[in-house]
Formats: C-alpha cells, structure tokens, sequence
C-alpha cells in the first residue's frame, strides 16, 4: 500500500507527514551512543530550517507532543510539535540553518550547516524530530493511520520523557520516502548520525536554506 501527500502543515495538522532534520550540535559531530536515547531537555528559543533533497527511511512511525523550553529573553515558552520518529533513515543534500537575532554590535548571525551532498547520504539511526512546518512529497509504505502512539510498534516506539499522550494519535509505516523536503523543526534527538561532507559556515545577516 502506498500513500502520496504533498503540501505544507502546522502543528495542529500534525497527523501529516514529517521529516528528520539535523541539530546544530548533532551536525557538528555531537553524537549518543547508538541506542541510548537521551530523556527530554529544555529546547532553546531558536527554531531551525531544515531542507533536504530526498530522505529514505524505515520504521516510521508520529505523534503529536509539546516541547517545553525558553525565548531568548528566558521567558519560559511551550511548542506543539509533531514528533517523526525513524529507525532508520538516509538524507541527501541536507541543509540546516539557524538564525541568532540581535546580538550587539553586530546584529543576526546566521549558522548554516550542510551534508550528504555527495554520493554519500546522510546516514541516522533511532531518529526523532520535533516538526513545527514542512512542506514535501512524501510516500508511505504498509502506513496504518489512527494507531494509539503507544502501540504503534512499526517505529522506535515513543521518546523517553516526551511530553505525550500514549493513548493519543498515532500514525506509523514500514518505510517512507520524500522529496523537495522544507521544514522547521525545534529539536531532533538521534542514536547515531554520520555526516558525510559536513561543511559549517557563519555569517552576519540572515541567510537560511530557504
């Protein structure tokens, strides 16, 4: 069975499709050790802009979940996101960029990360993205819709110290692919990420990946 859906989404349509993106940190070589995913943090004021040719996943699963965290004025904030979860996934030419405004003296700078434009992809293991938007063509394969998340076994399962409902929606699929991916996420956790061609660059101004 496959499913097709393109266009774009906001956290209260959560039940459409997401994608992995890349944090700053994580993209810079910060990696977990395969498996051990870490508990839920406190995500910053800053959301980030991800974009990516294609992605290729297995084990899909999502579900709709608030991540609790501060503005840049420290302001306590709360984030309905979606949360796609992969146990694995393959992502080339990905591009992420985030936008630190008025620092003093200089004004925006803009951190812009990229990898996986060569013949290697981008390569994830137990994958979690927290989505706010996105925009893609997306298939779905052996995808069941209206799963309660907690028995949605297709995935790796529910985030531990996600803030959730574990009887609320759910979708998962065997596998999934997209293409022409756009998105803003808050937060991505992964068990592993290996970079290839991974290139970091700053700059005054705003310049995202689009």
């Amino acid at each position: 069975m496959e499913s097709q859906v393109r266009g774009g989404t906001r956290w209260k349509r959560f039940a459409v499709v997401m994608v992995p993106s890349v944090a700053a940190t994580a993209a810079i070589g910060v990696a977990l050790a395969q498996g051990a995913l870490a508990a839920s943090f406190s995500v910053s004021g800053q959301s980030f802009k991800v974009t990516a040719d294609r992605l290729d996943g297995t084990g899909f699963m999502q579900y709709g979940a608030i991540d609790s965290g501060y503005t840049l004025k420290g302001e306590k904030a709360a984030h309905p996101v979606a949360v796609s979860a992969f146990k694995s996934a393959q992502i080339k030419n990905m591009c992420q960029s985030v936008v630190t405004p008025d620092i003093p003296l200089i004004g925006s700078v803009s951190l812009m990360l990229k990898a996986g434009g060569g013949d290697t992809p981008v390569k994830a293991e137990n994958l979690y993205i927290d989505v706010e938007d996105l925009e893609a063509d997306a298939t779905f394969r052996g995808i069941d819709i209206g799963v309660a998340a907690k028995d949605a076994n297709k995935g790796p399962g529910i985030k531990k110290g996600d803030t959730t409902n574990p009887n609320g929606f759910a979708q998962q699929a065997d596998s999934a692919t997209l293409t022409g991916v756009k998105q803003t996420a808050w937060a991505t956790t992964a068990g592993t990420f290996k970079l290839s061609g991974l290139k970091m660059s700053l700059s005054k101004g705003v310049k995202e990946c689009y």
